[in-house]
């Protein structure tokens, strides 16, 4: 007996990938992996799913409580010897205990931010719960598993290369499906008005994508349209790189790459080159040499999505 098990994120293309098993009359299990750095609109937006649909979207969270106390345990048997001061060493092992937010709890125990060269978000957050929570149990009770994807292959090089079915891992029994592999944006959309289902709200609000507010990958232009609807977002990722940099071992982490290009500003950290910093650098044009003086920084626009939809 086959299974089918299709991964809901709230985006565009895994809402497309839901109707297609619901076009076609098979019985799933909808599954969304809450990475805890989502808007509330995400989450408002699975409930409307649910009732416009009339199915049943079960959420799961990662957990690393147990990651967390063996990462108690290495600070206190090797920080000292390594250096850190003993008041660095006490404030840690302060906060490194589980919040509940998984993306809060996986960056206290990794002891840094994801970055765009160091996504272990997805694996953590995402694929890992999916795979040991949903899948290898729905694996144990029917003994094969589709895992439907919404992925398509023109969002990226590496999803261009992915095939419309492989094995998942080394878990026989278990096949990952991708049926709008193929399929462009528009008839993404398209799908959604063809069952009468509204996108995510957040697409007329200036998000390429749904999901982590910010991602790691968004765009210059979306930090900014992030900063200017949602600023409650911005500071409470300012308060993680806080937290998170009191259980990094060199004492500092931020949210996205902390560079620079002046000699005199060789002190880089949190307080420099946090978040805030990006959101300055989001405002400008010409590389950061120059803030757009065109700008009207009071008029936010009611829709200002990159997919037409506010025709």
């Amino acid at each position: 007996m086959r299974r089918h098990i299709i991964s809901v994120s709230g985006g565009k293309d895994s809402t497309a990938t839901l109707l297609v098993a619901i076009e076609r009359g098979i019985e799933f299990d909808a599954v969304f992996a809450d990475t805890g750095h989502e808007h509330q609109d995400v989450y408002d937006y699975l409930d409307y799913l649910e009732d416009r649909l009339d199915i049943t979207i079960k959420r799961i969270r990662a957990r690393f409580a147990a990651k967390m106390a063996g990462k108690r345990e290495f600070i206190v048997k090797q920080w000292a010897k390594d250096g850190v001061s003993q008041e660095r060493i006490d404030r840690a092992l302060e906060l490194l205990v589980p919040t509940g937010n998984p993306m809060l709890d996986l960056c206290l125990w990794k002891g840094r931010m994801p970055s765009t060269k160091a996504r272990f978000c997805t694996q953590e957050l995402k694929v890992i719960p999916i795979t040991t929570q949903v899948l290898i149990p729905a694996l144990r009770k029917y003994g094969k598993v589709w895992s439907w994807q919404g992925v398509r292959a023109d969002e990226s090089r590496a999803r261009a290369k992915l095939p419309w079915i492989d094995r998942e891992g080394d878990l026989p029994g278990i096949y990952n499906y991708r049926p709008i592999l193929s399929w462009t944006a528009e008839e993404v959309f398209a799908k959604h008005a063809e069952h009468n289902v509204l996108p995510n709200p957040l697409y007329k609000k200036g998000m390429g994508r749904v999901g982590c507010l910010p991602c790691v990958n968004c765009r210059k232009s979306e930090l900014k349209e992030i900063a200017k609807r949602f600023p409650e977002e911005i500071e409470r990722v300012a308060h993680w790189e806080y937290l998170v940099s009191q259980c990094a071992k060199r004492g500092s982490t931020t949210w996205f790459p902390s560079v620079t290009h002046s000699r005199e500003d060789r002190d880089i950290s949190y307080q420099t080159h946090g978040i805030d910093k990006a959101v300055e650098w989001s405002k400008t044009l010409y590389g950061g040499r120059q803030y757009d003086l065109l700008e009207d920084t009071d008029d936010l626009p009611s829709c200002s999505s990159m997919y037409g939809l506010c025709e």
